[in-house]
């Protein structure tokens, strides 16, 4: 039985950490599955590490559905939340009900993710009284870049500060399950965290959030186009891939592969009898 979003708020109740990855696609999902993950988050950010795009904006609804059929088929377990790519629900409420139903009811997800803080609230009041479970998202939007001006920490002024709190807040009395806090001062994402009844998943926002998200290329060292300061490589399978591949080539090259250990044997009586008409 998948988790549910009452046992990801009960765990904030209950003072347990919250883990939770990326996945893009079907054999990673199931790992991420199989080690007991209990949410996996189909990422906008599969624009970068998986398409390689130069953002998350240019990802669509499409691509976003394409990749969380894949995760969904992967997991038995794992809360799955589809990430709401760019202007899939900023334009209008009607805009963001059918995109959201759109990641239940055709790829499988159990809940979505949206950007934005209080000027998302009555967006996210709606989707919710759809029967749809939504996680929120603030600090570091990167589906906001090009108004940010790049990637950076986000409530560092008394300002910026108190209107993160505000955003918090919204989310929560909008009905939101949990709110991803990115690149977030810690001390702030400590006080956001004891304000507000749901988890908080921190990335980068410090150790004293309810939970956790890492994108999964960064935990596994295979995107180094970029490496985040909050990201800790676990493995560096790019290293590992890349070897891999040259020694194949070069095996290749050499004739030495493939062996008779990688290749199959036909009956000597059969080929005999081909050759005759060979």
């Amino acid at each position: 039985m998948r988790v549910s979003i009452t046992q990801i708020r009960e765990m904030k109740q209950k003072g347990e950490k919250i883990s939770m990855l990326t996945a893009y696609d079907y054999a990673t999902a199931k790992i991420i599955d199989e080690a007991g993950i209990p949410m996996v988050l189909v990422g906008d950010s599969l624009g970068m590490v998986v398409l390689g795009y130069d953002s998350t904006i240019p990802v669509t609804m499409d691509e976003m559905i394409h990749h969380t059929k894949a995760v969904a088929r992967g997991t038995s377990r794992a809360l799955v939340v589809g990430d709401m790519p760019f202007m899939t629900y900023q334009v209008c409420i009607d805009d963001a009900l059918r995109n959201a139903a759109r990641f239940i009811q055709e790829a499988g997800a159990q809940a979505v993710k949206l950007e934005g803080g209080e000027v998302m609230a009555e967006t996210v009041k709606r989707v919710v009284a759809a029967g749809i479970p939504v996680m929120g998202h603030i600090g570091l939007t990167p589906q906001s870049i090009n108004q940010l001006g790049g990637f950076k920490v986000i409530g560092k002024t008394p300002e910026a500060a108190f209107r993160l709190l505000n955003d918090a807040r919204a989310l929560d009395e909008a009905g939101v399950f949990a709110i991803v806090l990115e690149c977030v001062p810690e001390a702030l994402s400590k006080l956001i965290t004891g304000k507000v009844s749901v988890p908080t998943i921190g990335i980068g926002a410090g150790k004293f959030c309810d939970g956790q998200v890492q994108v999964i290329s960064d935990l596994l060292g295979l995107y180094t186009d970029f490496v985040p300061k909050h990201a800790k490589q676990y493995a560096r399978l790019f290293e590992s891939i890349r070897q891999a591949a040259t020694d194949y080539s070069a095996e290749v090259r050499a004739g030495t592969f493939p062996t008779e250990r990688q290749s199959y044997i036909m009956d000597e009586s059969v080929l005999a009898e081909l050759e005759k008409y060979a």
